[in-house]
This record gives structure tokens, C-alpha cells and sequence, in this order.
């Protein structure tokens, strides 16, 4: 009996699948904006994840990233990419907050250089200059969402269904 109460309690992660889940790309004001000589566009990005239990044993990760470039000028949308990156993670035989980190940090982790490609291919597909992802550091972020929530004195844990 201990050795299967030891046998199921051993740590398991693995990959399983990564998939795209949505990606869209709008260029709303395509094709005068390619008559525009100065390309100085102000651009933002919010970045999200999101974990969902499929059974015991596997948990699917999206990681979602929004990305619009407006006209410094006329603040006009010059494109917006939404991109839900995901992937199927069997995960077993951790502790509440291993398993946390692991959702919070590990998988992002994982998940963003699919991402990060996929952004800038529609971008440059788009028509528009080369558009590169700066690297994210998700145990940072991971640890400030922890932070966040100690401050707020619920005692729960961050975000991550």
C-alpha cells in the first residue's frame, strides 16, 4: 500500500499538446495606411493567462496577448493582433504552491515563444514593419501577482482558472 500511495503521489509534467486556440488580425485602416511616410506608432500589449482543469490529471493553459498599434498622431487603430495560445499540460504529484508556479509561471513560459512567432508573422503578413516581442519574465510577473494578492489580505491564491 505505501508504495502506491508513493507511486501516485510522484511528480508528473509533461507536455502534451500546444495549439493555437483563436488568432485574429484586423488592419482597419488598410491600405491608406501604407501611403503613411513617418512610422512612429504608439503600441500596446496585455497579456493574460488562464488555467482550466480538463480531468485529474491534465490542465489546459491559455495564454492570451493582445497587441494594437494606434497613430501617434490621429490615434486611429493601425492594427490589433488577439492571439489565445494553449496548451495541454498533464501535471500531477505537486504541491498547492508548486502546482501554482507551475500554472502561473512554468507553462507561460512555455506557451510564449509559440506566440511571440505567431504575432509577428501576421504583423509583417500584414504589411507592417518587423514587430518582435520583447522576452517576459513570467516568474517576475508570477511573484508579483502573489504579492498582489497578499497585500489585498484574502489569502487566496492568484488567478489562475
Amino acid at each position: 500500500m505505501a508504495e502506491k500511495d508513493q507511486g501516485d503521489s510522484e511528480k508528473r509534467l509533461a507536455i502534451m499538446k500546444i495549439y493555437l486556440k483563436d488568432f485574429s488580425f484586423e488592419s482597419p485602416l488598410a491600405p491608406q495606411v501604407f501611403k503613411e511616410s513617418d512610422w512612429a506608432p504608439q503600441t500596446s500589449l496585455n497579456m493574460r493567462s488562464a488555467h482550466t482543469a480538463v480531468d485529474d490529471k491534465h490542465h489546459e493553459v491559455v495564454l492570451t496577448i493582445s497587441v494594437e498599434a494606434k497613430d501617434s498622431e490621429k490615434k486611429k487603430t493601425l492594427f490589433l493582433v488577439e492571439l489565445h495560445q494553449a496548451g495541454l499540460f498533464e501535471i500531477g504529484g505537486f504541491s498547492r504552491e508548486e502546482f501554482g508556479a507551475l500554472i502561473g509561471s512554468f507553462c507561460p513560459n512555455i506557451l510564449f515563444p509559440y506566440a511571440r512567432e505567431s504575432i509577428a508573422g501576421i504583423i509583417q503578413k500584414g504589411g507592417f514593419p518587423e514587430f518582435v516581442l520583447q522576452p517576459i519574465n513570467f516568474d517576475a510577473l508570477y511573484m508579483q501577482s502573489l504579492q498582489q494578492q497578499q497585500q489585498k489580505g484574502d489569502g487566496t491564491k492568484p488567478e489562475t482558472h
